[in-house]
């Protein structure tokens, strides 16, 4: 018998790492990517704790580190005015969690992953979409441009809109609207000590994030309707809705680049899926479970996805039977993390005087405790382990790899 063929529709940071995770599992993969280029559309994000230990079953921890900043001191949560509310320790993080956040760009963490496949194994400005989900006894067929090709797997990492989650499951409501829309840049880092970490104010907020090329990741998020653009550009919308909040936020509003500031509205699962399969395909990512960027999981999920899905799918038996465990696996663990995001959301949307400031006491009460117990608190996210297989972690690096032009 051949090696068993998956089709990955979507070459983001998910797909990517599925697509590595199966290949090293036994699998012929093929990744089908709308896009002209695997040039990412983003800037910067946080690979946390439980992202970095799935990456490390796959050989790639370490380059992903290595490429990456790890905040220390002189970071936390501030109000717009400069006052510091909560101190944070990326040490004490490590600490408790054997990792720091490694902060990186985000075209990095794609070259790394797609470094792990052949030019031949990822098409890009190649649309693919599923025609038949298939079943125990037949293969999916999934039409692509070069014609309609069956496959023993496929995985739907095909973002926000999915249409192949449209497909599985017709009558869920999708994502819905979070109320924030968010906009992200890499600008040059200041002069002196960057005050890394978030700036709450009312219904908005600002963060900063260390890159080892000597620039900042910057991010913010507001409440905003849905699929609005500012006339004059989106720094200007930052300029008038964060130009008055404390150094250097407006220094770093202004050093950016106007055309490389992106703004997106914010998406969320409001409703469960029934599961993350169906037949031979499976949903990974955003097309299973969007959620809000206020835990800065959303890639970090993926990233799980991917390798729980490569552990499962490896074993050469029932594909049915393994994507239906694969989604045992996965959906309430990331429902429980849309929601904590979907919680902090929350505490981001208070926009009254006197709700601000009962926020505000709390976080700063917050900051006082031992650091045990902000800990314990986030302990169910980040303290995931990757699955083992009988073989030992989910793969090794495969031999004879050639980076993805």
């Amino acid at each position: 018998m051949g090696s068993r063929q998956a089709i990955v529709l979507g070459a983001g940071i998910g797909g990517l790492t599925a697509a590595v995770a199966l290949r090293r599992r036994g699998w012929q993969v093929s990744v089908y990517e709308r896009s002209t280029s695997l040039d990412p559309v983003g800037a910067g994000l946080g690979v946390a704790p439980n992202a970095l230990r799935a990456l490390d079953s796959l050989g790639l921890g370490a380059e992903v580190r290595g490429r990456a900043a790890l905040p220390g001191d002189g970071g936390g949560l501030r109000r717009p005015g400069g006052r510091w509310l909560v101190r944070t320790n990326g040490d004490a993080l490590a600490k408790t969690f054997g990792d720091n956040v490694a902060v990186i760009l985000r075209a990095d963490l794609v070259q790394v992953l797609a470094d792990q496949l052949t030019s031949g194994e990822v098409h890009t400005g190649a649309t693919a979409r599923v025609l038949d989900p298939g079943s125990a006894g037949a293969r999916a067929t999934v039409a692509t441009p070069d014609g309609e090709q069956p496959a023993d797997l496929v995985v739907a990492a095909d973002g926000i809109a999915s249409q192949t989650r449209d497909l599985l499951f017709p009558e869920h409501p999708g994502p819905r609207y979070s109320g924030f829309t968010a906009w992200r840049t890499v600008v040059p880092a200041p002069d002196g000590l960057l005050p890394f970490g978030e700036t709450w104010g009312r219904g908005m907020l600002t963060g900063l994030m260390p890159l080892v090329d000597g620039r900042v990741y910057m991010y913010a998020s507001a409440l905003a309707p849905a699929g609005g653009h500012s006339p004059d550009g989106e720094q200007a919308e930052l300029r008038r809705r964060f130009g008055s909040w404390c150094t250097p936020i407006p220094q770093l509003i202004e050093s950016a680049e106007p055309e490389k500031v992106l703004r997106n509205d914010v998406y969320e699962m409001g409703v469960p899926l029934s599961a993350y399969n169906k037949g031979r395909v499976a949903l990974l990512g955003d097309a299973a479970h969007a959620m809000t960027p206020f835990l800065g999981q959303g890639a970090c999920q993926a990233i799980e996805d991917a390798v729980v899905l490569g552990s499962l799918a490896g074993g050469g038996g029932d594909v049915v039977g393994e994507l239906a465990a694969y989604s045992a696996a996965r959906l309430a663990r990331t429902m429980m993390v849309v929601q904590r995001s979907r919680r902090l959301s929350r505490a981001v949307a208070v926009r009254s005087r006197a709700g601000v400031v009962a926020r505000d006491f709390g976080l700063a009460l917050g900051g006082l405790l031992p650091e045990s117990v902000p800990a314990r608190a986030v302990m169910p996210v980040l303290d995931w382990r990757p699955p083992v297989t009988e073989a030992g972690l989910v793969g090794a690096p495969g031999p004879g790899t050639t980076a993805v032009a």
